[in-house]
């Protein structure tokens, strides 16, 4: 079914987009995780808040049904007081928990309403949203993260060979 493989493709991409970012936190030192050019830029720590932030209110509070907790300003407002690993360990968190939701979501659910940051929405809309709104910030996380190291970081390298087993695109 369709419903299915839309909840597995969500899953699978947030897992992976997660991996990349993880990867891209590992890469930097903390000083570069918390780099701004200037105080209207976000840090990819801040970038790393706010994903956690927003996972956790879009999928655990209003598809998952959990208490809302999220404090967004703070997201944006941290300067370096969260190590590059807590980031790592945060985001792994929210995103394997948000994971689990989606994929034990039965399809039938997908046209339920939910309301998120007083948006009316169905269930289908909040998981891509998610998955939208995830997908934007980890481009912006990598192309981060080559600025500040120089370096290709072969997220697609695997195209060059014969036969590769990335199942996510």
């Amino acid at each position: 079914m369709i419903e299915q493989e839309f909840l597995k493709f969500s899953a699978d991409k947030l897992t992976q987009l997660s991996g990349r970012i993880q990867d891209c936190v590992g890469r930097l030192s903390h000083e570069q995780v918390w780099t701004r050019g200037h105080e209207s830029e976000n840090s990819v720590g801040n970038l790393v808040l706010h994903l956690c932030g927003n996972v956790g209110q879009w999928i655990g509070s209003g598809v998952g049904g959990q208490q809302d907790t999220r404090q967004r300003d703070a997201e944006f407002a941290a300067r370096g007081d969260v190590q590059p690993a807590e980031l790592s360990e945060r985001l792994n968190k929210a995103v394997s928990a948000a994971a689990a939701i989606i994929r034990d979501l039965p399809p039938a659910r997908l046209m339920e309403s939910t309301t998120v940051q007083k948006y009316d929405v169905t269930v289908l809309e909040a998981i891509y949203h998610v998955v939208e709104h995830f997908s934007q910030h980890t481009g912006q996380i990598i192309f981060a993260t080559k600025l500040l190291t120089g370096d290709d970081l072969g997220y697609y390298k695997h195209l060059n060979q014969p036969k590769h087993f990335e199942t996510t695109p």
